[in-house]
């Protein structure tokens, strides 16, 4: 599976951005998929993630203000982004595992597929 992110860029405090990875492959939609972000000089952090049934896994990150969300159809997975604050300022990438028909994981290391990324920018 390839990914591929889009949607990033740059908001003002308060403000919302939509990033969408799409995947290749017709089983696309069979695979866990989830959302990562890394700021300067910090972990990459496990934001939520979606499996095969659309069933949602927040973080604290996530919770009230991210939602994951899924279109099988277009092969696309999406985080949506609502008040966004100076510390979500990261790169934001999505990940697939390799294993069919399972949930995500919040380890970066059971996903063998990423994205290149895409910068978010809070500006306060």
């Amino acid at each position: 599976v390839s990914l591929l992110e889009s949607g990033g860029g740059l908001v003002q405090d308060g403000g919302s951005l939509r990033l969408s990875c799409s995947g290749s492959g017709r089983s696309f939609s069979s695979y866990p998929v989830g959302w990562f972000r890394q700021a300067p000089g910090k972990d990459r952090l496990f934001v939520g993630g979606i499996d095969w049934r659309n069933s949602v896994e927040i973080t604290d990150i996530s919770r009230g203000r991210f939602t994951i969300s899924r279109d099988s159809a277009a092969n696309k997975v999406y985080l949506e982004m609502n008040g966004l604050k100076p510390d979500d300022t990261a790169v934001y990438y999505c990940a697939a595992r390799s294993l069919k028909w399972t949930g995500p994981s919040s380890r970066s290391v059971d996903y063998n597929s990423w994205g290149q990324g895409t910068q978010v920018t809070v500006s306060s």
